[in-house]
């Protein structure tokens, strides 16, 4: 993406999960990102949910991951990734970019474990390893830009 082209202000970036989707925020400012919430999906996305997020945040650009296969073949969840992707572009008139998310589920665990081994979150906070994927997706779209 040329320096021009890459949008000012906050980015929102999900780890999308039949069960859950991740939620992180980042700035391209100052390339950094923090996990936000988990939330919910059931038949459909938490769209309550997300539609506070983008109030909140007033994104500039929504990065999705997609979990592609291990030699980077499309999948049943890239597929249903990519359907969600175009559903948040739709709904919110916002560019959607997305990223392959291959390695962040278990880079989200090693941290998640570090997390934990070093007192900073508890078993019960569990539920916030999808919001730390979806960081990690968001740092590695916000260091390709670098």
């Amino acid at each position: 993406m040329p320096d021009s082209a890459i949008p000012r202000g906050y980015i929102l970036g999900f780890d999308f999960g039949l069960r859950r989707i991740g939620v992180a925020v980042g700035q391209t400012a100052t390339h950094t990102a923090s996990a936000l919430e988990t939330i919910r999906h059931g038949k459909e996305p938490d769209w309550e949910a997300i539609d506070r997020l983008v109030r909140e945040w007033k994104p500039a650009l929504l990065v999705v991951g997609l979990p592609l296969g291990a030699e980077g073949e499309k999948t049943g969840m890239s597929r249903a990734a990519r359907r969600f992707g175009n559903s948040l572009q739709n709904r919110y008139s916002l560019e959607v970019v997305f990223v392959d998310e291959r390695l962040s589920s278990q880079a989200a665990q090693s941290r998640f474990v570090e997390l934990r081994s070093s007192g900073s979150l508890r078993r019960k906070d569990a539920g916030q390893l999808d919001a730390v994927a979806a960081r990690i997706i968001l740092e590695s779209w916000l260091e390709a830009l670098s």
